[in-house]
């Protein structure tokens, strides 16, 4: 597996070759681009969007990316779109059990299941929320996704991202965001035959920082923390299979060439990588637990200020300090929809029951909060410092209903009797 290299900055302007001489001066598209190269633009937003959020970047290539054989529709196996409505969504709080890891020989795209969603991939709102589950690499296949962009989040097993535009790596406690119609594929760690993890398919907009305010000018996902894969690629031909996600369903088309053959690229459309360790935690240092957009690593808006279509929150290592105060999250009912995943450790709001790979979702106004373990440790703690330690558990939150698939509803690995956990709650009040 490569050596990964990058480069650093959320959102930056990058500039990088693989190959000296390959990128053109001064301009993108001359009459004759270096090497015998093509120039192809890459937009990952219209043309007229304001400059402080448009993406593009310009590759030089050595081959344009139309060189292939027509499309034709494939199986699209577990792999769902929104809108969801193959079963009634439930306001039910729901909890699974972790996906495990398939015994017969399976790739990324034939490993995805599809566990909820919303709005709707044709009118570019909501999200998709998917677990992963394979044991090899892709080989000879590539893919990309016209629908929009991925977030992956591996829980088990290191992966290798190869992209058109350069090589990243991650493994659990790491994230990668593919940008929407970047072709790739993904190679296990030579270690690792056991891959799985969540991803969040956005078809909203793109992740973006959120707004500090009051927190001032640093915090919370710093931007020099993102990393950005520099240029390199693959010359080599022979029989290969494109993959492509569109509208919903899978297609599939021979090529006779890596798609990877981008020399370099200029430009802030790219894939990126995020440690999640160094993620600036803010937290209350007199009473109180504070709400857990403050815990936000990216947010992609909705059309209404401060109102997600999805944010990517965490719930990291960290001390706990605040005095006379119930320490782990309070029971609450929010308009925001949550579904909850577990990359390590164990939640602190959980005694039992959720686990590595596994996942939760509560619905807008479905009231959840600290099972009755949970609610007894915390209620009779000692309130001394507390340091929370080898733990990470993350959300996809949306001001949208999350609706489950039929197979996250039928799977075997759907806890029916996940809302046991509070019946044991008991009446404390005194006259």
């Amino acid at each position: 597996m490569h050596s990964p290299k990058y480069q650093t900055g959320f959102g930056n302007e990058f500039a990088t070759e693989a190959v000296e001489g390959a990128l053109p001066v001064g301009r993108n598209s001359p009459q004759k681009a270096p090497l015998g190269l093509y120039a192809e633009q890459f937009s990952g937003t219209a043309f007229t969007v304001p400059r402080a959020h448009n993406k593009r970047t310009w590759t030089y290539r050595i081959r344009p990316s139309v060189l292939h054989k027509p499309f034709e529709q494939i199986d699209n196996k577990l792999w769902r779109s929104t809108p969801f409505d193959e079963v009634v969504t439930t306001p039910n709080q729901l909890r699974w059990d972790a996906i495990p890891v398939p015994t017969e020989p399976t790739d990324l795209v034939d490993g995805i299941h599809s566990i909820a969603g919303n709005g709707d991939l044709f009118s570019q709102t909501g999200i998709a929320i998917h677990t992963y589950a394979f044991n090899r690499g892709m080989g000879d296949r590539y893919f990309y996704n016209a629908d929009g962009e991925m977030l992956f989040v591996p829980e088990k097993g290191r992966i290798g991202f190869f992209t058109e535009l350069g090589y990243l790596q991650a493994g659990a406690g790491e994230i990668v965001c593919i940008p929407r119609g970047l072709k790739f594929k993904i190679e296990p760690h030579p270690d690792d035959n056991e891959l799985r993890g969540y991803i969040c398919e956005n078809y909203g907009s793109q992740f973006r920082l959120p707004d500090l305010g009051p927190i001032g000018a640093n915090g919370l996902a710093n931007p020099r923390d993102f990393k950005y894969p520099v240029a390199s690629f693959q010359d080599v031909e022979g029989d290969f299979e494109l993959v492509a996600k569109f509208g919903g369903n899978l297609w599939s088309c021979r090529i006779d060439h890596s798609p990877c053959d981008v020399i370099a690229w200029h430009g802030n459309y790219a894939p990126y990588l995020y440690n999640l360790k160094d993620f600036n935690t803010i937290g209350s240092i007199s009473f109180d637990h504070p709400d857990p957009s403050i815990f936000t690593v990216l947010t992609s808006p909705s059309g209404e200020a401060g109102v997600a279509n999805c944010d990517f929150v965490i719930f990291p290592d960290r001390w706990l300090v605040a005095e006379d105060t119930f320490r782990p999250p309070w029971y609450h009912r929010n308009t925001m929809s949550e579904y909850m995943g577990l990359i390590y450790g164990q939640y602190d709001a959980k005694e039992e029951g959720f686990v590595p790979g596994g996942g939760s979702l509560h619905n807008q106004m479905s009231a959840h909060g600290p099972d009755l373990g949970a609610f007894e440790k915390a209620s009779n703690a000692d309130l001394k410092p507390q340091k929370l330690e080898g733990t990470m558990a993350f959300m996809f939150e949306s001001r949208y209903i999350i609706r489950p698939t039929k197979f996250a509803m039928d799977c075997a690995e759907l806890q029916h009797e996940y809302s046991e956990v509070w019946q044991g709650l008991k009446k404390n009040f005194k006259s």
